[in-house]
C-alpha cells in the first residue's frame, strides 16, 4: 500500500526522551473483547505505516508500539484528510465493509483516547469522528474456500516447512485443530491445557470466543492423539504442562520448546508459509474455519450442528455467514454439455 502525506519515519523504537501514549493501557475500557483491541492495535499499526511512515510491526514488537505510541507521529497524521484518504485506500485494496468499518472505529477511538488526556486537540479528535466510511462491499471480503484434499495439502505442508521435529508436530497440531474445530487463530493462541478435559467419555476442549462467550467442542479422538504426541514432546524437555500454561508454543533455537504460547502472528505465519508450499497461493487462517463451514455443508450436515461448531449466536447468524461462499451455479456448465464445446487444454487458474 503506498505511503500518504507525510515524509519516511522509519523508526521502530521511539528515542529516548519522546513523549509516548500508552494505548495498551488506556483501550480495555473502550473495546468489548482481547479480539477487538488486538484488531485495533492491528489498524493502528497500519495506519502509522501508512501515514505515518513507520515500519510494521508483529507479535511482541506491536505490543510494545502500542505501550509507547509516538505522540509527535500521531499528532501530525490524525487529521481529517489524511484519515480520509487512508480510508479511500482500504476500499481500493478491496477491504470489505466490516473491516474498514472496524479500522474506522480503531482510529477515532485512539483520538478521542488521546483528546481525553490533553495530547490531541479536540478539533482534530471531533474531524476524525466526522469522516465517513466509503462506500466498500457488504460484509467480509470473499477469502478461500478450500476443499478437503486442498486441506490435507495444507496440513502436510505446514509439517514441510519445520526445521525440527517439534516444529512439525506442533505445526501439525496447530492445522488439524484449525481444520476440524474451525478456531479463530486467537481462540487457538489463547487455549491452555486446562481447557481440555474428559466429559461422558468424550474429549472437550473450552474454547474462549468473542465477546467473552465460552464453549465446549468435541475433540476427535485422532486429534486429541496429535494433542498428546505433542504433550509428551513437551514434557520430554520440560515438567509437564500446568494447566494454566499455552497449549500450543513458541520454540527456540534447533526447535527447542519454550514456555511461552504461539501468538495469533505466528498461526498466521504458519498458514501462509504452508499454503506457499502446498502451491495453493495466499490462504488465511479464517480461510480455514469457512472451508471448515463449506465442507459440512457440502456434505450436508444439518445448518444446527455447523451453527454449534462455530458458535454463532443463532442460526441465522450461520445461514449469512454461509450464504458468502460460493454456491454452486452451475447452468453454465449444464448449457456448455449441451453444446458440446471442447474441455481439452484447460488449467484451473491459480
Amino acid at each position: 500500500m503506498a505511503k500518504l502525506i507525510l515524509p519516511g519515519r522509519n523508526d521502530a523504537i521511539v528515542p529516548a526522551g519522546e513523549l509516548t501514549f500508552n494505548f495498551l493501557l488506556a483501550l480495555p475500557g473502550r473495546a468489548s473483547s482481547p479480539h477487538t483491541q488486538r484488531a485495533y492495535f492491528r489498524w493502528v499499526d497500519q495506519y502509522l505505516c501508512d501515514v505515518a511512515g513507520l515500519r510494521p510491526t508483529t507479535g511482541d514488537a506491536r505490543i510494545y508500539r502500542m505501550q509507547a505510541l509516538p505522540v509527535a507521529a500521531l499528532q501530525a497524521s490524525l487529521n481529517a484528510p489524511q484519515f480520509r484518504a487512508w480510508l479511500g485506500m482500504l476500499a481500493r485494496s478491496e477491504h470489505g465493509r466490516q473491516g474498514i468499518g472496524q479500522a474506522r472505529a480503531a482510529i477515532i477511538t485512539l483520538a478521542n483516547l488521546l483528546s481525553e488526556a490533553g495530547l490531541l486537540d479536540d478539533y482534530s479528535s471531533v474531524s476524525l469522528t466526522n469522516v465517513r466510511a466509503p462506500r466498500a462491499e457488504e460484509g467480509q471480503r470473499p477469502g478461500r474456500w478450500l476443499s478437503p484434499e486442498q486441506i490435507r495439502l495444507l496440513i502436510a505442508a505446514a509439517r514441510q516447512i519445520a526445521t525440527s521435529e517439534n516444529q512439525a508436530l506442533r505445526n501439525h497440531v496447530a492445522l488439524t485443530i484449525l481444520c476440524t474445530l474451525a478456531l479463530r487463530r486467537e481462540e487457538l493462541a489463547a487455549a491452555q491445557w486446562g481447557d481440555l478435559s474428559a466429559q461422558n467419555d468424550r474429549i472437550v476442549l473450552r474454547v474462549h470466543g468473542k465477546g467473552r462467550k465460552v464453549a465446549m467442542i468435541d475433540v476427535p479422538r485422532p486429534v486429541f492423539g496429535l494433542i498428546h504426541r505433542w504433550r509428551a514432546a513437551i514434557s520430554r524437555e520440560q515438567p509437564t504442562p500446568e494447566k494454566e500454561s499455552p497449549l500450543l508454543r513458541r520454540l527456540g533455537k534447533g526447535g527447542r520448546i519454550g514456555r511461552r504460547g504461539l501468538t495469533p502472528d505466528g498461526i498466521w505465519w504458519i498458514v501462509s508459509d504452508a499454503a506457499l508450499m502446498a502451491d495453493l497461493g495466499h490462504v488465511a487462517p479464517h480461510d480455514l474455519r469457512r472451508s471448515v463451514a463449506g465442507a459440512l455443508q457440502e456434505a450436508g450436515t444439518p445448518i444446527e450442528k455447523i451453527s454449534r461448531l462455530l458458535r454463532h449466536s443463532n442460526v441465522a447468524v450461520t445461514e449469512r455467514y454461509l450464504s458468502r461462499l460460493p454456491q454452486r451455479n452451475e447452468g453454465a456448465v449444464l448449457m456448455s454439455d449441451m453444446l458440446g464445446l471442447d474441455d481439452d487444454d484447460w488449467e484451473l487458474p491459480g
